[in-house]
C-alpha cells in the first residue's frame, strides 16, 4: 500500500498516479507509465511515454513533473500616484540559486486551491496585502516553466487605494511573513533592468502594464516628449 496512490496521502488523495494516463488530445503522445515519485505536499511524478518526431519515428522518453495547482497573481496599481503595490517575502528556492538574499519583490499571489481563479486572488491579495479588491480585470494565463512544472498561472490587474494602509502579512501559520512595499511604476520599470526585481510574474505584469495596460498612455506620452 502506497501513500497517494491506494491509501490517501497527508492531504487525503489517492489515484496520484493516474495523472495523464487518458490524455488523447496529441495522437503524438502515448503515455506509457506514470511514477509518484514524492507527494509530501506537492506532487512529484515520472512519466514514461512514446513520443513521434515530424520525421514519423517513435522514441521512449522520460519526464519529471512537478505538480503544485495552478495559481493566480495580480498587481495592484493606482493611475493617481503612479505607483504600484508589491510584497516582499523570503524565497528559498532564489535564495539557493544565486539570489542575494532570497527577499523578492512581487505581485501579491497564491495557489488557487479549490477556488476559482478570480475568487483565489481576491483572497490572496487580501491575505497579503490587506486590501478588498474591487474591480478587477483579468489580463492572460500563462504556464510559467513548462519544462518541468505544471502550473498555470492566471494573471489580474485591480486598483488600490494608497489612502488605505496595507495590512495583509500573510497567514502566520502557515510561516508567511510578507511585506508590502509600494513603488513608483517607472522606478518598478528600472529595477526589472538592475534585477532588483526579479520575479517573472511581476515583470511580466509591470511590461503589461506600460505596453497595454494602465500606464500605457502615460508611457505614450513620456516618448512622444523625448
Amino acid at each position: 500500500m502506497t501513500a497517494g496512490i491506494d491509501t490517501p496521502d497527508r492531504r487525503g488523495r489517492t489515484g496520484l498516479d493516474q495523472h495523464g494516463r487518458g490524455l488523447t488530445g496529441n495522437p503524438r503522445v502515448r503515455i506509457r507509465e506514470v511514477e509518484l515519485l514524492s507527494c509530501h505536499w506537492y506532487v512529484l511524478r515520472n512519466t514514461t511515454f512514446d513520443y513521434q518526431h515530424r520525421d514519423g519515428h517513435w522514441s521512449r522518453e522520460q519526464r519529471e513533473t512537478y505538480d503544485r495547482g495552478d495559481g493566480a497573481t495580480v498587481l495592484l496599481y493606482c493611475l493617481e500616484t503612479r505607483t504600484v503595490l508589491l510584497t516582499r517575502q523570503f524565497r528559498l528556492p532564489a535564495y539557493v540559486n544565486g539570489h542575494p538574499d532570497g527577499m523578492l519583490l512581487e505581485t501579491a499571489a497564491g495557489l488557487l486551491d479549490d477556488d476559482d481563479p478570480e475568487a483565489a486572488i481576491r483572497r490572496e491579495a487580501h491575505e497579503e496585502t490587506g486590501y478588498r479588491l474591487g474591480p478587477i480585470q483579468r489580463v492572460f494565463e500563462a504556464y510559467m516553466s513548462p519544462g518541468s512544472v505544471t502550473e498555470r498561472l492566471h494573471f489580474f490587474a485591480a486598483p488600490y487605494d494608497p489612502a488605505r494602509p496595507a495590512t495583509g502579512g500573510g497567514i502566520a501559520e502557515e510561516g508567511e511573513d510578507i511585506d508590502t512595499v509600494e513603488i513608483d511604476f517607472t522606478r518598478a520599470l528600472q529595477m526589472i533592468r538592475t534585477g532588483a526585481i526579479a520575479d517573472a510574474k511581476t515583470i511580466m505584469l509591470l511590461q503589461w502594464a506600460a505596453l497595454d495596460g494602465p500606464f500605457r498612455h502615460a508611457q505614450d506620452h513620456r516618448r512622444g516628449a523625448d
